[in-house]
């Protein structure tokens, strides 16, 4: 890896643009599921975290995202993909403070080589009943070889896709559930990356302007 500027390596210019336009952006441009009336049974964040390409950080097109795999011996979601994240305590001051501890704790991140850029529309997933906020945030001083499962009772890995891949027509698929659910979906490293985690990750890359459209993506079906 090149060495680091001394004001860190900057955002790539989509993902500036969409930190711009977030305060107009209502929860229904991210998901079809926002909290009820009276909250969920929990509050929570993520850490929705871009980072300079591994080996070329300079290089906007090489960004990267963070993700994990859940343990598998986890009682709920094993195995499936996630962002670093979890419920709120009661000493966290707001959503980036709960999304940055829960991802030192997961997966040793330091956070004071990360920027965080805005929260967004907090979000509901029914399954669980929690209210989530994802938290948007860009890594300046990154160093990927520090990022490990260090909570190995909720990670079993991490992996730090580049967008371009993400974001490539010949790697997209839609993955329907037996539910009758159809959302986008990757596969990382052999990793299916689907649900919540996918169709934010969506969101978020065609809000950005940089992800392609869906039509003629081929459907996969999930077995669970």
């Amino acid at each position: 890896m090149s060495a680091v500027p001394a004001e860190g390596w900057p955002p790539p210019e989509w993902l500036t643009t969409l930190v711009g336009a977030l305060p107009e952006l209502p929860g229904e441009r991210f998901s079809r599921f926002l909290p009820p009336p009276d909250g969920g049974r929990r509050r929570s964040a993520v850490l929705v975290l871009f980072a300079p390409g591994v080996e070329d950080p300079g290089d906007p097109d090489a960004t990267t995202v963070v993700i994990t795999e859940r343990a598998h011996t986890m009682r709920s979601h094993a195995g499936q993909p996630a962002f670093p994240g979890g419920g709120t305590e009661d000493g966290d001051a707001d959503a980036a403070a709960t999304a940055l501890r829960e991802a030192a704790e997961e997966v040793g991140l330091e956070a004071s080589g990360v920027e965080v850029l805005g929260e967004l529309p907090t979000l509901h997933i029914p399954v669980s009943g929690y209210d989530v906020t994802p938290v948007l945030a860009w890594w300046r001083r990154p160093d990927p070889a520090s990022l490990w499962a260090k909570e190995v009772r909720e990670v079993a890995r991490v992996l730090q896709p580049e967008v371009r891949d993400l974001t490539d027509p010949g790697r997209r698929f839609r993955v329907h559930h037996p539910s009758g659910f159809v959302g986008p979906g990757w596969e990382v490293d052999g990793l299916l990356v689907w649900g919540f985690t996918a169709g934010l990750l969506d969101r978020i890359l065609e809000l950005a302007g940089i992800a392609p459209e869906w039509g003629g993506a081929p459907t996969r079906e999930l077995e669970l």
